[in-house]
């Protein structure tokens, strides 16, 4: 169909406004706050690439070389348990799930499966592209590689079961980084980004960000393009979140507003 002469359209547009229509427009993501209920202590030399919340102890898997799995207790930071990653490898995302503790490596392709209660190793599985973040549902893992792709894990087989697609405003969002499940929805750090990003796991639509930039103190101390936000962890009991970075001094318990 041709399209109508430039006077014509143009009187369409007038018309449209003369009965108050409007065109449509891209709704931004907003910016949920939050408040700082509690700091804790955090090993000032963990590079930290996993964290989760269980049983009362925090988990943290940490890159560089070595790179490690820990259990750390809350209240002071110490670590309690502690599993060396062979020096070739560079650990990254973890997860608990059925009694198994499940550690992704950067660009290997390898990840480790261990006892969660003493770390014993109890094997290993592959997997294509680069690993990251990883977090369960319960019934699932979550795992991201760093683009704007989230995918489904069998825990058993490890196959891929399904995937989705971040967006922000109708836009890919890439650079997705550790993960957590926290009530239905996937809490996600950003490499090099202050924000975390909350998203449905059904469209991978972000819901809301929370911007962390003020968090820590100027003064810290932090290489501002390796010392970055990543780290989040859901006590489910207790209600709590808690947040923190690699090499950062302290781990920080929040309350969303």
């Amino acid at each position: 169909m041709p399209r109508p002469p430039l006077r014509f359209a143009g009187l369409i547009v007038g018309l449209l406004l003369a009965v108050g229509a409007t065109l449509p427009v891209r709704a931004e993501v907003p910016t949920q706050a939050y408040q700082v209920v509690h700091a804790y202590p955090h090993d000032r030399t963990a590079f930290t690439e996993g964290l989760f919340f269980h049983a009362g102890a925090l988990y943290e898997s940490t890159g560089l070389y070595p790179s490690s799995v820990r259990q750390v207790r809350l209240e002071d930071g110490e670590i309690l348990r502690r599993h060396d990653l062979p020096t070739v490898y560079f650990g990254e995302g973890l997860a608990a799930l059925n009694g198994k503790l499940y550690n992704l490596t950067w660009r290997n392709h390898i990840g480790f499966i261990f006892k969660l209660e003493d770390f014993s190793p109890l094997g290993g599985f592959s997997y294509p592209g680069e690993g990251w973040g990883l977090t369960t549902d319960g019934r699932r893992l979550i795992m991201s590689d760093g683009t704007d792709q989230i995918r489904f894990l069998d825990p058993d087989t490890l196959a891929e079961t399904g995937r989705i697609s971040v967006t922000a405003d109708g836009r890919p969002l890439d650079q997705i980084n550790e993960l957590e499940w926290i009530d239905g929805e996937v809490f996600a750090n950003l490499w090099q980004d202050n924000r975390i990003a909350r998203i449905d796991p059904e469209t991978g639509v972000v819901k809301a960000f929370i911007d962390l930039t003020d968090l820590v103190p100027k003064d810290a101390g932090l290489d501002p393009n390796d010392d970055v936000l990543n780290g989040i962890a859901w006590d489910a009991a207790g209600k709590r979140l808690f947040v923190t970075g690699k090499r950062w001094p302290q781990l920080y318990e929040i309350r969303l507003r």
